[in-house]
């Protein structure tokens, strides 16, 4: 029987294909009784399992690439760790016996003593690690039950199948790079989530937060991603699947006819530049940079080297990051933003996330606080400049004390370097994002301080509106065209055109088609997005007249609430 999930749709274009579970085995566990003379082959067959599960995380610790990020190798040493706690590789062999219970419901009772735990602690990067403890488990679990379900184990011909899980790891997501699947669907997982930028890095169809998508669907069944609308068709009927096929291909042919203005110059009808700039979360995103036709990386999230790991990167591994980067660009622009930590991104002992993460101790009030940190990040950026053109971006600004607090580091970083006889462009420009309504009213101290500014939409709609976009239950309520928002994004670029200050728009705005020719009448002239949707924007570019346009987003503008704004907008692209 056919029927249709939805989720949120992360990865662009069509998919279909056959579905491929990864298994969320803790919730299929029975619990059943071992006869006596059977307990110590219980034993032994979970103590098996655990060595192969052992085995096979240090196989991919070794098969990690010399160049990959420091995170991955930090997961896999902290899934062993795990793995490794007596309570999950000792405790279930004594409960084994004790108990005469099979292997697979011992090992959950301790799973779930120490998830319980783990939910305890106030530290929000240690709480978190118990959905680590989960994956070591489900992994155990499933060596158990002999049953295929690995990212890494999939059967043949995988550029057809379509993966369902309950969530992805970050050592799943290694493994997924390794193969050519068509797309994805996730239970868990926000358009911020790890499995989202896995989509969005690998440009494949993929929904996350499908909910019931790995209950529901059954492995083999034929099933269709809509990455563009967020909506999985299962066991699709024949007119269904002829009407997707012909979709597919159309996008398909849409995707290489774009390809033909790669080198295009990205210039409205009327003879206007405008930069298109690409987003990156680590330097092995450069390729797709390249490949998009990107003037320059306008959003590097160095945060991300900073994830999924104990420690903190060195200010030498940050260097080679950075410099990496710079020198793959040859010469155009590169935008650092320093570390956004501190919210949803925490590092263990650099960051408490406090009752609201999201408005505590986080960017910059986190750098600030932690100010050997910082300066470490800022002494690795500044020595990378001298390999190419380099900005350097401070996130979540609000107040003109933490302006000058910045400038001041950065000047002390300065100074390090001149002392340490350390080359580096002197002439750095330094930024800020506008992601806080405070920042978009009353931008007088950045255009005066600072050498350009960069909206963060996705924040600005978010604080702006008090809504949390990971909350399921409000997430509808997040619209970029509700009157406020527009008018804080307008002003921003207004005043910066006025005062000479460049301004660019770096969230999730920036990459989408529709809102391209409003964001021009606001006078933007400078886009940053994922590489997967530049060619997309820059064919919006290169068919808008600015003669018409400023008048009409001024009459957006003026709308009072988001549906009329809808309308207009319709009519500002038809």
């Amino acid at each position: 029987m056919s029927f249709t999930l939805h989720g949120a749709g992360v990865g662009g274009g069509i998919a279909i294909g056959h579905a491929h579970l990864i298994s969320s085995a803790r919730l299929e566990v029975a619990h059943y009784a071992i006869a006596p003379e059977d307990l110590e082959l219980e034993v032994m067959r979970f103590s098996a399992a655990v060595d192969k599960v052992a085995a096979e995380l240090q196989s991919l610790r070794r098969s990690v690439p010399a160049d990959a990020p420091a995170e991955l190798g930090a997961f896999l040493n902290l899934h062993l760790m795990i793995l490794d706690d007596a309570t999950l590789s000792h405790v279930p062999r004594a409960l084994i016996r004790s108990l005469r219970c099979n292997a697979e419901w011992a090992l959950v009772q301790q799973m779930d003593y120490l998830v319980a735990q783990f939910a305890k602690i106030e530290d929000p990067y240690l709480r978190e690690r118990k959905a680590d403890v989960v994956q070591v488990v489900e992994r155990v679990l499933k060596a158990m039950q002999e049953q295929p379900g690995r990212a890494g184990a999939a059967p043949a011909q995988v550029e057809r199948l379509i993966v369902v899980a309950h969530d992805l790891s970050p050592a799943d997501m290694m493994l997924f790079k390794q193969h050519q699947y068509a797309g994805f669907v996730t239970d868990l997982g926000g358009v911020t989530s790890h499995t989202a930028i896995l989509a969005r890095s690998l440009d494949i169809p993929a929904i996350v937060g499908a909910h019931t998508a790995r209950q529901m669907v059954h492995e083999g069944e034929l099933v269709i991603v809509d990455g563009v609308h967020g909506v999985l068709i299962v066991a699709p009927d024949e007119l269904v699947l002829k009407e997707y096929q012909e979709r597919q291909r159309e996008l398909e042919q849409r995707r290489q006819r774009l390809k033909r203005i790669r080198s295009t110059p990205a210039t409205t009808r009327d003879g206007t530049a405008v930069d298109l700039h690409a987003n990156i979360e680590l330097p092995q995103d450069i390729e797709q940079v390249r490949e998009s036709g990107a003037t320059g990386v306008g959003l590097f999230r160095s945060e991300f080297l900073f994830l999924n790991r104990d420690d903190l990167p060195s200010e030498d591994e940050q260097f080679e990051a950075y410099r990496d980067v710079a020198q793959a660009m040859h010469g155009m622009p590169v935008t650092i933003r320093t570390l956004d930590l501190g919210a949803d991104k925490t590092v263990n002992g650099a960051a408490r996330g406090g009752p609201n993460p999201a408005m505590g101790l986080r960017a910059i009030r986190l750098c600030l606080a932690e100010p050997q940190m910082f300066l470490a990040q800022l002494r690795a950026i500044l020595r990378a400049s001298h390999y190419g053109k380099i900005r350097l971006l401070i996130p979540m600004l609000a107040h003109a004390h933490e302006i000058e607090q910045a400038l001041a580091m950065i000047a002390q970083a300065k100074q390090f370097l001149d002392e340490q006889n350390l080359p580096y462009d002197r002439g750095i420009q330094v930024g800020g994002m506008i992601e806080v309504p405070a920042a978009a009213l009353a931008l007088g101290v950045f255009v005066r301080k600072l050498d350009f500014l960069s909206i963060g939409t996705n924040d600005l709609i978010q604080y702006t509106l008090a809504i949390d976009r990971t909350d399921d239950s409000v997430s509808h309520l997040y619209n970029p065209l509700h009157p406020a928002v527009l008018h804080l994004i307008a002003h921003t670029i207004k005043t910066g055109n006025r005062m000479q200050v460049p301004v660019a728009v770096c969230g999730e705005m920036a990459g989408d088609v529709a809102l391209t020719r409003l964001l021009l009448g606001f006078g933007l002239r400078q886009f940053s997005m994922h590489p997967a949707n530049l060619l997309a924007i820059k064919q919006q570019v290169l068919k808008s007249d600015l003669g018409d346009l400023a008048r009409l987003a001024n009459r957006i503008l003026r709308a009072d609430d988001p549906e009329k704004a809808k309308r207009l907008l319709d009519k500002l692209n038809a």
